[in-house]
């Protein structure tokens, strides 16, 4: 035999050593799997998964396995437990499954995507996993409204609905608290109780019901209402608008309220009066009328106002003329100052009395009636 051939017979051998000695190792390799169904998994930040991975002895014979994580993202801590204890190895007979608990914590402050690892039983088997985070991690507080703006009348509560997060690793104690205009107040709710403050725990949640009640006379517009969640550790902010719409309302009377007087037939009387705003918004173009009995007159000095802030007046001056055909007694004259939007009205009761010049003529009659009495009893009483 030629030197060649043995050679090359050496060779073969030797590729089939080979061939053989990875086919036994492969063969070897899949007698141990490691499985579990849930190898791709979504979850928040600060979340927990927990997995049940079975360890399977397809051999027949005993097999040692060495357990271990790799690939796991830092910052990231797992627990391998079995029987209620820590594993790192475990022993499977022939044929059997031995069931272990994996836990892997995600972080807090983690970025969104996919974090791919693998658990890896020695030099056996290995069971790639997928953890899929959903959203990008804060490590923060978060105060969050679905509603952040209402708009209404300033006489009732505007009530907003919160939510507190407490996006950290560890338990906190919330003070309530916002920055208030003058005169405004609040009331914060948590689990339908009055509070002033709030325990969250970690990667907890709690709904927060805030009422906002604004003074009853405040100006129309838009104002804004920081409102905190504050701990040593972290704190949140939330902007709440409320926006006032007005009320409408509006006085009209005599500087010291009283609602009568006296005139003379065919005489005129002047009456100061007091306009009022008693509402939250701008009253503008108030008009002064009147309804007065039949040919009474009324006029007024100013006849209309411009405008009126919230809370602030205005004097006006009404002169009211008696016909002179009015006889004794008492009448009502109807005073009104009218907005679009309201009316005020001051009932006057105006007492008649007769020009002084009648009182004079009844009394020259009543002189001349005894006069002419006396006059006639002198020339006919003797007789």
């Amino acid at each position: 035999m030629s030197v060649c051939a043995k050679s090359f017979r050496l060779v073969l051998s030797a590729i089939q050593v080979i061939i053989l000695f990875i086919l036994s190792a492969s063969k070897s390799g899949a007698e141990v799997n490691l499985y579990t169904p849930y190898t791709r998994v979504s979850v928040a930040p600060g979340e927990s998964v927990d997995y049940t991975v079975d360890l399977i002895n397809n051999s027949g014979e005993i097999k040692n396995v060495d357990l271990s994580v790799s690939g796991l993202p830092a910052g990231w801590n797992y627990f391998m437990k079995a029987g209620g204890y820590n594993i790192g190895q475990m022993s499977v007979l022939p044929g059997e499954r031995k069931n272990i608990n994996f836990k892997v914590e995600v972080p807090m402050k983690v970025n969104k995507g996919s974090y791919r690892f693998r658990i890896v039983g020695g030099d056996l088997c290995v069971l790639p996993l997928t953890i899929v985070v959903t959203e990008q991690g804060t490590y923060k507080t978060e105060f969050t409204t679905t509603q952040a703006n209402m708009e209404g009348i300033p006489t009732v509560a505007f009530t907003f609905q919160a939510k507190i997060r407490n996006r950290t690793a560890d338990d906190q104690h919330y003070a309530l608290a916002a920055n208030l205009p003058p005169g405004w107040n609040i009331i914060f709710r948590a689990n339908f109780k009055q509070a002033t403050s709030v325990d969250i725990s970690a990667n907890g949640e709690t709904d927060i019901t805030i009422d906002i009640d604004p003074p009853d006379l405040i100006e129309a517009g838009a104002y804004k209402i920081p409102v905190r969640a504050v701990t040593s550790a972290t704190s949140a902010e939330l902007i709440l608008e409320v926006v006032i719409t007005g009320t409408y309302g509006m006085t009209l009377t005599t500087p010291t309220g009283l609602l009568s007087t006296n005139i003379t037939a065919g005489d005129y009387k002047r009456i100061g009066l007091v306009v009022s705003n008693t509402g939250s918004a701008e009253l503008r173009n108030i008009q002064l009328t009147s309804v007065a009995p039949v040919n009474w007159e009324v006029s007024y000095d100013p006849k209309t106002i411009g405008n009126l802030a919230p809370g602030g007046t205005a004097q006006v001056n009404a002169t009211i003329k008696a016909s002179r055909r009015s006889i004794p007694g008492d009448f009502v004259t109807n005073l009104e100052a009218t907005t679009p939007e309201v009316t005020a009205k001051a009932a006057f009761r105006i007492t008649v009395k007769t020009p002084l010049i009648w009182g004079w003529v009844g009394v020259m009659i009543i002189l001349t009636a005894l006069g002419s009495v006396y006059y006639l009893f002198r020339r006919y009483g003797r007789r």
